[in-house]
């Protein structure tokens, strides 16, 4: 996995992308973010991270806009029973997440089996139909699995911060 962008952020408010030597909007780092990058945000003057409250941040912007945000009643219960509660949806998500991985790979492997038996697939070096179909479902599969592990390494790195 790539390093994350560094990021600083100024007492002016402003954010100083390193990697491209330019200041960014909020909009730029959530862009970036959506492509599946990393972002490290520290502060300029101290170097305290500032990473969880610029994606806080990044999420409140996203609500003023009239974009999705999580229901009331569960930021009244994540702020009312702290870090229990967020520890506790941590761990839920990432059981979520594995539990759809693990579903995916069921599924691939049912239609990989179906494929076969249809004759719109064959193993390597056999013969089959369908391949640039099964070519564009296998790289799409592997996206996903990219994007979840991608998920599951940025759960475990905010579990350790």
């Amino acid at each position: 996995m790539d390093e994350p962008i560094l990021i600083k952020r100024y007492a002016n408010r402003k954010l100083y992308d390193q990697s491209r030597s330019r200041y960014v909007t909020l909009e730029e780092l959530e862009e970036l973010i959506r492509e599946g990058r990393e972002i490290r945000v520290v502060d300029a003057t101290s170097g305290e991270d500032l990473t969880t409250l610029t994606l806080a941040q990044i999420i409140l912007e996203k609500e003023r806009s009239g974009g999705p945000f999580l229901p009331a009643s569960f930021l009244h219960l994540l702020i009312k029973h702290g870090e229990g509660w967020q520890e506790f949806f941590q761990n839920s998500l990432k059981a979520s997440l594995a539990g759809v991985l693990g579903s995916q790979r069921e599924a691939e492997r049912f239609f990989r089996e179906w494929a076969a038996r249809s004759g719109w697939w064959a193993p390597p070096g056999g013969k089959g139909g369908g391949g640039d179909e099964l070519e564009g479902l296998r790289a799409e599969v592997a996206t996903l699995k990219s994007r979840l592990s991608e998920l599951e390494a940025r759960l475990a790195e905010r579990r350790r911060s």
